[in-house]
């Protein structure tokens, strides 16, 4: 049998101090290497006045146009290649203009069966008298559902990069959130008290219309997302945050997206099967008509107004 060996012993033996010197636990060079407290490098006045003497000399004596051959002939060269390449890209565009079609010719690769049904067709199978509109939110509403999650991936994004976690952080950016701005500026408060409630009802108003007229959800957004920015560059986040805090942003953009992402999924299934949506197209020229481009004009302009919105907040102090 093999005797157990006490502690003594075992701390003496070499698989012992493998073990310790393995784990870390013990540094090998510790009273057997002379160690010195590192200080920090003072560099002397003179020196430094001596090597930015020297900089200055090389520098004159490299860049010095009168005194350099070399720099004199690279400035003459750099010179004339550029005016040689901003005359050929000028020649170059003119060109490609002059070898463009002639505007509103019949023969032109725009002018195809294609803008030709959006003409034609666009009214009778949108109910929408802006062709435009009629043509984004129906013909061409993948696209448009694509752009919109664009925007919400970018804001998603935005969010990851500068939106601040940590409860300290936040307390901190709501005290220096108008740090280097006038407090409760009157005449910002003023004007923004006068206009804010005007931008809200035109943004409202255009998005509404957008089927009717110029407009639609991605104008009547940007509108109603340069009213808040307004609002909240003058009153603060604070009193925004009444009214529009992060948990309405959060109701309104997702369900927003989602709300557009069932109409188009409905609208394309339909389509594609040769099947009739049941979303009536109404009368063409009043306010609830065009079948599925209204609601879509809403969800975009949400959207649209919530994006900005955020980016302003975010940038400035980190949340909403």
């Amino acid at each position: 049998m093999s005797r157990q060996r006490s502690k003594d012993e075992y701390e003496k033996t070499f698989a012992f101090r493998f073990f310790r010197w393995l784990s870390g636990s013990k540094d090998p060079y510790i009273g057997k290497v002379e160690m010195q407290v590192q200080q920090e490098t003072v560099i002397p006045e003179e020196t430094i006045t001596e090597r930015m003497r020297e900089s200055e000399m090389i520098r004159d004596k490299v860049y010095d146009e009168k005194k350099n051959r070399a720099a004199r002939t690279f400035h003459k060269i750099y010179v004339a290649v550029a005016i040689f390449f901003c005359i050929a890209l000028v020649g170059v565009l003119l060109l490609t203009v002059s070898c463009l079609p002639p505007n509103g010719s019949a023969s032109n690769p725009v002018n195809n069966e294609v803008s030709e049904r959006y003409i034609e067709s666009g009214l009778q199978e949108t109910g929408a008298l802006n062709i435009v509109s009629g043509m984004i939110l129906t013909y061409r509403a993948f696209d448009t559902f694509g752009e919109t999650n664009v925007l919400f991936i970018a804001t998603c994004c935005v969010m990851i990069l500068l939106m601040l976690d940590d409860a300290v952080l936040k307390k901190q950016a709501v005290m220096n959130d108008r740090r280097y701005e006038p407090k409760n500026d009157t005449i910002l408060q003023g004007v923004a008290f006068v206009l804010c409630p005007i931008i809200f009802i035109f943004g409202i108003y255009i998005i509404l219309n957008g089927h009717l007229s110029p407009g639609g959800g991605f104008s009547g957004g940007a509108v109603i997302g340069s009213g808040l920015i307004l609002y909240v560059a003058a009153f603060g986040f604070k009193k925004t945050q009444r009214f529009f805090d992060e948990h309405v942003y959060k109701i309104a953009k997702i369900t927003a997206l989602c709300m557009y992402g069932l109409i188009g999924t409905y609208f394309y299934m339909t389509g594609a099967n040769g099947m009739d949506n049941h979303i009536p197209l109404g009368i063409p020229g009043h306010i609830l008509s065009s079948g599925i481009i209204l609601p879509i004009n809403v969800c975009v302009g949400l959207e649209v107004a919530c994006t900005m919105y955020a980016f302003y907040a975010l940038f400035r102090r980190g949340g909403l």
